[in-house]
């Protein structure tokens, strides 16, 4: 199968800059992907794609209720 296939591993620092350059980079943007992965950096051009197929799949899943939203700590917790 073709490489895109293989999933990487991807840091919180990456996939915030990836939604970092997802907000700045629109669908209509020329050559969207090339800004992404030099944005992200450490990644190509297919690994964004990939990682943005992938996270528009956990939207829907989520959407239709075949997963369950994520549940965050806040640091403002008091116990």
């Amino acid at each position: 199968m073709a490489s895109g296939s293989v999933t990487t591993c991807w840091t919180a620092k990456q996939n915030k800059m990836f939604e970092k350059a997802l907000a700045v980079y629109d669908q209509d943007t020329p050559d969207r992907w090339h800004h992404v992965a030099r944005a992200v950096g450490g990644k190509t051009v297919d690994e964004v794609k990939r990682h943005y197929e992938l996270l528009v799949a956990d939207v829907r899943r989520i959407e239709k209720g075949h997963m369950p939203y994520a549940t965050y700590l806040s640091s403002g917790i008091r116990g």
